[in-house]
């Protein structure tokens, strides 16, 4: 495992649905993404942050996107898709992986702020390339897949007054 030095390149890829549903569901709060991106940078050169979100046409959604942009998030929108039989569905996980594997050449550690295990052989793969893994979840939702397959785990969970609102 590479250890953390402040010369490290850090890209910060957040799985905002999957963050926001782990929040709402474990503690009915939110998470606050400037303390996300702090600890995530961790006085890290920081080369690219990115927040992918689902536009569900909800109230006050263009002002959490714009909130995104202002704390230093990229944001990445996708539409939320509704089908024929009612169901909707949208996540981001093959943009998230695309990216991630395009930017690890310009990145030390990949931060991913996610608990889905579909992320496990990503960190797998990246952390083949070389490039150091941080997965950032609330563990009593991430899957153990994804904690196994990183170089470190954070537990939102266990500074839930900095990652909550």
């Amino acid at each position: 495992m590479t250890a953390i030095h402040p010369n490290q390149r850090v890209t910060v890829l957040a799985d905002a649905q999957n963050l926001y549903h782990s929040a709402q569901s474990v503690y009915s709060r939110n998470i606050d993404y400037s303390s996300l991106l702090e600890k995530a940078t961790q006085n890290r050169e920081l080369t690219r942050a990115i927040a992918y979100v689902i536009r569900a046409d909800s109230p006050d959604e263009d002002t959490f996107f714009d909130a995104l942009v202002d704390i230093g998030f990229e944001t990445k929108i996708k539409d939320l898709k509704t089908f024929g039989d009612g169901t909707k569905k949208a996540d981001w996980d093959v943009g998230i992986c695309i990216d991630a594997v395009t930017l690890a050449s310009r990145a030390d550690t990949i931060v991913l702020c996610t608990g889905d295990g579909d992320f496990a052989r990503l960190a797998t793969h990246l952390r083949h390339e070389g490039v150091r893994v941080e997965v950032m979840g609330f563990q009593e939702s991430s899957a153990e897949e994804l904690i196994e397959a990183c170089d470190e785990f954070i537990d939102l969970s266990e500074r839930e007054e900095t990652f909550l609102l």
